[in-house]
């Protein structure tokens, strides 16, 4: 799951701890792996709580991304957006969550497909329908995103 929660004109972001393996001080959403027993919607609010201790006021999904490895499996992300309008991230072992300006959110050091996810999912309302997004890489292996919607 990925996860995105707003509040106003703000976006909340985790920078990853430098003993990250993925994505070490680089700028995300929150999220993670689903646990077995969880459906994707749990294990969305799972992280959210686990990663910040906020409790979001709505999440939906938003978006599916899949991801082609070019390996058996591939990957599927759960996109969901959300709104929190109360409380403070807490610093945890992922990382340090802060609130972002969504105008200056290009000022950070950001996982190299938010430049182009971020836009689509902040624009999302609830009642669109989902995101569809294909992620591969192309021969100079460069980050390829379409977009079925």
């Amino acid at each position: 799951s990925l996860i995105f929660l707003t509040r106003g004109d703000q976006v909340l972001m985790i920078k990853g701890a430098p003993s990250k393996k993925l994505w070490a001080n680089l700028f995300n959403g929150l999220g993670g792996h689903i646990e077995p027993g969880e459906d994707i919607l749990g294990s969305a609010r799972r992280e959210i709580k686990e990663e910040t201790g906020l409790i979001p006021d709505d999440i939906w999904l938003c978006g599916v991304i899949t991801i082609d490895t070019r390996e058996d499996p591939g990957i599927c992300v759960f996109i969901f957006k959300g709104i929190c309008e109360v409380g403070s991230p807490v610093p945890t072992k992922e990382g340090t969550s802060s609130w972002i300006q969504i105008d200056d959110i290009n000022k950070y050091p950001l996982v190299e497909d938010l430049y182009t996810l971020l836009p689509m999912v902040i624009e999302s309302k609830k009642e669109d329908p989902p995101l569809s997004l294909l992620y591969r890489y192309d021969e100079e292996d460069q980050l390829i995103i379409t977009s079925a919607n």
